[in-house]
């Protein structure tokens, strides 16, 4: 008997990568791709376990597949890496049942949407994918070493049992790198009002009406209760909470006269959102708060630090769609930010002890949000 009958014969089964697999893997890699191959010392550290799901398929003593899945940290998303299956083995379910099983495990670790890249012009796994319930939600030209396009697929593969409050919220992309605030306002009122017309021109006006003049560098962003009264203007029922009531983000900024206007706005924002009628409440924003805020059908956008989604060190504004018993999801209105899809930035589940550590921002830990109430 041949070794391809023998390996015919035999029942794979599936287990977790070993440091002792290097070798096969490496052959492996080798067989299945021309282009784009993970190198030993990639192998080498994801065989430490490090925010990954690492599986082998085998039939005795040989290795005849393997996946790769990266978990990304601060959301719950997992990413299918790599997966890879012996050419002598193929057309036997291999593939199916170790992407099963990376599924599975990924589930387990608390993730709910598996994503994937898959050269457009393999069709045969895009098929199968596809068979698995994955969809094609992006585009990426020129993607591979050999310069092939790939497809971005993704799937949901975990469910929560007590899925609540979730809110149809439409998003928005902000249309220039300092107007994050007003892209999440007009995500709030157009939820609060479907027939608002949306235009950038509205979204520059929102700018206008609540910046806060200059930040570290470049335009600055919009103040807590800029945008409450940019709402107030609109007929549409705000309110702010602010951890501190000084002026934010005043401790990056160098310039004497640059202070000065800050601090001179920030004034402004107040006393006219207290002879608006705007409330302005005194008191740190809280996972505990959003929870209750998004049980009482509010409509949330909340200011964090922006460091564990994109690593950038700035004060961003995200609208928080829906929770569940393990996570917030947020509309983050910046595409731009390591190149993602819209869809990318659409419900991004994040767990919620992670995103307790994205509300604060600086070193006196500020927090805001504006809530819209229906």
């Amino acid at each position: 008997m041949n070794d391809k009958a023998i390996i015919m014969s035999a029942a794979s089964s599936i287990r977790e990568a070993r440091q002792d697999d290097l070798d096969a893997l490496i052959e492996l890699e080798n067989i299945c791709f021309v282009v784009d191959r993970l190198s030993r010392r990639s192998f080498l550290r994801w065989l430490k376990g490090e925010q990954c799901i690492f599986l082998v398929a085998t039939s005795g003593n040989q290795l005849l597949g393997y996946g790769l899945v990266l978990l990304h940290s601060g959301t719950r998303l997992a990413r299918l890496y790599s997966i890879a299956v012996a050419p002598e083995a193929r057309g036997r379910g291999l593939a199916q049942k170790l992407l099963t099983a990376l599924e599975e495990a990924a589930e387990k670790e608390g993730r709910f949407f598996m994503r994937l890249e898959v050269a457009k012009e393999n069709r045969v796994a895009a098929r199968l994918y596809e068979k698995f319930g994955y969809s094609v939600f992006d585009e990426w030209e020129d993607y591979y070493e050999d310069h092939a396009d790939a497809l971005r697929m993704q799937k949901r593969i975990r469910f929560p049992e007590h899925s609540s409050n979730e809110l149809p919220v439409p998003w928005f992309a902000q249309s220039t790198e300092f107007t994050c605030g007003p892209a999440c306002l007009l995500m709030l009122m157009s939820a609060a009002d479907p027939q608002l017309v949306v235009s950038r021109e509205l979204e520059l006006d929102l700018w206008r009406e609540a910046t806060t003049i200059y930040m570290t560098s470049g335009h600055g962003g919009c103040h807590p209760v800029g945008l409450a009264l940019a709402a107030h203007a609109r007929k549409f029922n705000a309110d702010v909470r602010l951890s501190l009531l000084t002026t934010p983000f005043i401790e990056g900024v160098r310039a004497a006269h640059k202070k000065e206007v800050l601090d001179l706005v920030h004034q402004q924002f107040m006393d006219r959102g207290r002879v608006s009628g705007v409330p302005i409440v005194h008191e740190a924003v809280t996972v505990l708060q959003l929870e209750r805020w998004l049980q009482g059908g509010a409509l949330v956008m909340v200011l964090i630090s922006s460091y564990r989604l994109n690593g950038d060190k700035a004060p961003h504004w995200v609208v928080v769609t829906a929770q569940d018993e393990l996570c917030f999801y947020l509309h983050d209105p910046d595409v731009e930010k390591l190149t993602r899809s819209s869809l990318d930035c659409q419900d991004i589940p994040i767990a919620k002890e992670d995103f307790a550590r994205m509300l604060c921002y600086g070193s006196n830990r500020y927090s805001a949000a504006v809530i819209l109430h229906r």
